[in-house]
């Protein structure tokens, strides 16, 4: 469960009362719903933000193929990103990152990616091309609260940097590539799987 339960979004014409992010969200998902059928749903995001738990739910309620794209760099290289990151370095994990996400082929599913993803311009180009980019929007204090140990986690940082230090540098470019930014903090994981099938069944 994510957070407090709030009141669902609602998807008439009418926006009102609705914070500006999630108008934007109505917005710009009705612009793209028409296209974005039967194409690839793509959620990028901070570690923690819960990509991956929406991406099972959600491909499970559409009836999509779900792919992790972190599980298809650990089986491609047969360790786990930790792993990877000590034995390849921070820029080594970057690169096979990249390749692995731009060679990604898949149609119609739904895909998590890393959260790292977005150092690689060849990799979010293709994904943009592929599929809609959703960007699973939440406040450094609430990922803070939901990592535990992020060299654990796999989480790709320079040493000594600092997860805020982290945040700062990714947030413009989850913004860059996004073609939705959907806002998620107070919203409990159905209320997100929902907003998002809502727009893209």
């Amino acid at each position: 469960m994510f957070c407090a339960r709030w009141k669902s979004l609602r998807t008439s014409a009418k926006s009102k009362g609705l914070h500006p992010f999630d108008r934007k969200f109505v917005s710009d998902s009705r612009k793209l719903a028409g296209r974005a059928r039967g194409r690839n749903i793509i959620l990028i995001g901070m570690p923690g933000a819960g990509k991956s738990t929406v991406g099972v739910v959600l491909a499970k309620k559409l009836g999509r193929v779900f792919l992790d794209s972190d599980l298809v760099i650990q089986e491609k290289e047969g360790k786990l990103l930790h792993e990877i990151i000590e034995k390849e370095g921070l820029d080594g994990f970057l690169r096979i990152e990249e390749e692995v996400n731009a060679s990604l082929e898949a149609e119609g599913a739904v895909i998590a990616t890393g959260g790292s993803v977005v150092y690689g311009q060849k990799a979010m180009e293709h994904l943009k091309q592929i599929g809609t980019v959703i960007y699973l929007q939440l406040p450094l204090q609430t990922i803070a609260e939901r990592l535990g140990d992020l060299n654990e986690r796999g989480v790709a940082l320079q040493d000594g940097q600092s997860l805020r230090s982290l945040y700062e540098e990714r947030v413009p470019l989850y913004e860059k590539y996004a073609d939705v930014i959907l806002p998620c903090e107070n919203k409990m994981l159905r209320e997100i799987v929902v907003e998002i099938a809502e727009k893209y069944k």
